[in-house]
């Protein structure tokens, strides 16, 4: 293009001596594997100011190590064997300060470029044409951040991605030393950026710091680009790739949308691992030399260098990624819900005779309609919440209930026949024995203290005190004294004493006897 040669006089400096084209694809490699110029420089015998020439000229191309590495040693040559020294001239030097007002402008929708060029006209009458304005705005994104040019719109899209390094943090008790994730959000148009630290790459703890990320953003993006982590990504695919279920459902309560990077597509990520690259200076490198105890700790560290980061000037431009996300992006953001998500976990049961369904996780058990008796259902449940399903039709919810070995049930889930025993509790059974005598209120007591499980002892309190209508009051009283004497706790030492007829003295009629001093008997007050 000869206009461009009229203003812009591009000086070539040749080197001399070509370097070796294998030590070339070794700078990219290292450097994109996180290593310093410094390694580089001392790994490869390389000047520094030449690793940092090939880093450079790197960046600028804007294309991926796999593309580099694919390319023949020729056309890496053409590539990395010059030097470019622009002298501009004012009027392209007008242009150029018009463009970052420009870029601000296009982050907004319904800002295009044709619009800003009649802007850029109509201040500059003696201006560039619209082709040559295109061009050189092209070549200005480039060089002054590679990955600009794709031109995000406000609210769009939130890129999320681990940086390559740990972090670490050290146990209190043992000293271990514990591997620690970093975990990076950041919004395309503003490109403010948050970051924290996770104990894992897991689902839970990547749904956790996604979620993180919107509130830290104060808003919702219209689609949230993960890079295709198994935590995120089943099945990757061009076309239609499987998201994690959880994920999903974090989508849904959040009202967004899933898009995943394609696979060797280094442009769709390129924004979030160009945000990574920047930390790795801006926070690695102040909690390299720190020990950390906690990953609170650890995160409240970041966090502060974090906010330093939001809030210095982008290179080449007067504002910082703070600014540009509360002037125009967070108000395109959509407003998050009053709800935090929380994860859903499953299990499979099978619906018991009497109705329930047992929860392994907490060895708990929740009621369904009795229908669905010894039917195979579906738990899906969260922290405060434990939803059944049968054939992909919820069938029961209920509150989630920690204690093991604890019915939770809806009496109307029942059958009339096993609505009785749904009643059944220590201190029903302890008010019915109440009503009869002391002696057979300690007794029961002593019943249900004695199994692992008080349900274990619910059927014995109901036979021993379905006696009172087969013996008569006074001879079960007898039968449990007599059997606490004993310290004899059962139905079927209730049931042989009175056989037996073992419940009768010679003289109970004329004597009352006091009762034993069991001083291990927690008293019926206990299960009031």
């Amino acid at each position: 293009m000869l206009l461009a040669y009229k203003f812009v006089q591009k000086i070539r400096i040749m080197a001399n001596k070509v370097t070796d084209m294998s030590k070339i694809r070794k700078v990219i490699k290292f450097h994109c594997g996180g290593k310093s110029k410094l390694f580089i420089s001392d790994y490869l015998s390389l000047s520094r100011n030449t690793v940092k020439k090939y880093i450079s000229l790197f960046e600028l191309l804007d294309l991926s190590f796999e593309a580099i590495d694919a390319k023949t040693d020729a056309e890496l040559e053409v590539l990395f064997s010059q030097n470019t020294v622009e002298i501009i001239a004012p009027k392209l030097q007008k242009l150029y300060d018009f463009f970052p007002q420009m870029e601000r402008e296009l982050k907004k929708v319904g800002v295009t470029v044709q619009l800003m060029w009649e802007r850029y006209i109509a201040l500059h009458p003696d201006g560039f044409k619209s082709s040559q304005f295109r061009y050189y705005f092209k070549i200005w994104s480039k060089r002054v951040n590679p990955v600009m040019h794709m031109h995000h719109k406000s609210g769009d899209k939130m890129y999320v991605d681990y940086a390559g390094k740990t972090l670490s943090i050290i146990d209190k008790d043992t000293g271990e030393i514990k591997d620690i994730q970093f975990f990076v959000a950041i919004l395309g148009a503003s490109q403010y950026t948050y970051a924290e630290a996770s104990m894992s790459q897991r689902k839970e703890d990547f749904v956790i710091s996604v979620e993180n990320s919107m509130r830290f953003f104060e808003g919702v993006p219209a689609a949230i680009v993960p890079d295709n982590l198994k935590s995120a990504v089943i099945k990757s695919s061009r076309f239609e790739p499987t998201i994690n279920e959880t994920l999903a459902d974090l989508a849904e309560h959040y009202e967004t949308t899933i898009l995943p990077a394609r696979a060797y597509k280094p442009r769709d990520k390129s924004l979030v691992e160009g945000a990574v690259k920047i930390l790795y200076r801006r926070i690695y490198v102040h909690l390299r030399q720190k020990q950390f105890y906690s990953l609170e700790d650890l995160n409240q560290q970041i966090w502060d260098l974090l906010d330093t980061h939001n809030h210095k000037k982008l290179t080449g431009r007067p504002y910082s990624r703070y600014e540009l996300f509360t002037e125009d992006e967070k108000q395109k953001l959509r407003p998050l819900p009053l709800e935090r998500f929380e994860i859903k976990y499953q299990s499979f049961a099978t619906v018991m005779q009497n109705g329930h369904a047992l929860l392994s996780q907490d060895k708990s058990y929740y009621s369904v309609p009795y229908q669905y008796v010894r039917k195979k259902v579906k738990f899906l449940y969260t922290k405060t919440s434990v939803e059944i399903f049968y054939k992909y039709n919820r069938i029961a919810i209920h509150p989630r209930n920690y204690k093991p070995y604890y019915y939770t049930t809806i009496a109307d889930h029942l059958a009339s026949t096993h609505q009785f025993v749904a009643d059944w509790s220590a201190n029903r059974f302890v008010d019915w024995a109440s009503s009869i005598d002391p002696a057979v209120t300690d007794y029961i007591i002593q019943i249900i203290e004695s199994r692992n499980h008080p349900e274990q002892a619910y059927k014995s309190c109901l036979g021993i005190l379905n006696f009172e209508k087969k013996v008569g009051k006074q001879r079960l009283i007898n039968a449990c004294k007599r059997a606490l004497d004993f310290r004899i706790y059962s139905f079927k030492a209730i049931q042989n004493i009175l056989e037996n007829n073992l419940d009768r003295t010679d003289n109970e009629q004329e004597e009352e006897f006091d009762l034993p001093n069991h001083n291990n008997i927690r008293g019926k007050k206990y299960y009031k």
